[in-house]
């Protein structure tokens, strides 16, 4: 099959040309447009998560040989996580090419981290076997960049650090509160309080609670460790 203008620019975007344009048709295919003639990309998402979290995990041994288990799993998830994931396939503008069933883009899809997230995993998988683990590693050391190098801070855990503040004192585990949540359902902002038994607190927005929690979390732990 022959690949259309947009594929083709897409191809260039991720430098990888196919082999067999077929998986890269397919990767880009949301399980809303499936159908008995047309596979979907789920079971190429399914794979493309295990050659991911392969490909990082040798990337942070090497990257750091002294670090421990304890050291590398948060590493590892803050390069392997959904938003991440759906952050390198904004900046290839991966929602461009998905082909999505009528509710899927009437609801926004081109632009939903978890569908962005899946797709990204689809392609590495579609490269994968196409071309082999050494062409889906190079593709995703590339796609990824600098994130590897930079993973030790991107890495630190805010929500586990604040808690540790409050019981190196004796109080109880912060306290996190969403207290507004505004934007239509496939672009939420939430808004989190994160607060702790002194009386002390902070409030964040972040276009997840996982990320509101943790922008709340590192906020208050700043606020706690400035000097008075």
């Amino acid at each position: 099959m022959k690949l259309n203008a947009d594929l083709k620019a897409f191809e260039g975007r991720i430098g990888y040309h196919f082999a067999k344009p077929e998986l890269l048709n397919r990767a880009v295919t949301h399980a809303s447009m499936s159908s008995a003639n047309r596979d979907d990309n789920q079971r190429l998402e399914f794979l493309g998560d295990r050659v991911l979290g392969l490909v990082m995990a040798e990337a942070l041994l090497k990257l750091d040989p002294a670090a421990t288990e304890g050291q590398l799993a948060p590493r590892f998830n803050a390069l392997v996580r959904k938003e991440a994931c759906a952050e390198v396939a904004r900046e290839i503008d991966m929602g461009a090419v998905l082909k999505l069933g009528r509710s899927e883009m009437l609801s926004g899809g081109r632009r939903k981290q978890a569908l962005l997230g899946d797709a990204i995993e689809a392609i590495i998988a579609a490269v994968y076997l196409d071309g082999g683990f050494d062409e889906a590693k190079a593709l995703i050391l590339r796609l990824w960049g600098d994130r590897v190098m930079q993973v030790k801070q991107d890495a630190r855990d805010a929500k586990t650090a604040l808690q540790e503040w409050a019981q190196a004192r004796g109080l109880p585990p912060p306290a996190y509160v969403q207290t507004d949540r505004q934007g239509p359902d496939h672009a939420p902002v939430f808004t989190i309080t994160a607060r702790i038994e002194n009386g002390a607190s902070a409030v964040a927005s972040a276009p997840s609670k996982r990320q509101a929690e943790q922008a709340a979390a590192k906020t208050l732990l700043a606020q706690l460790e400035r000097p008075s």
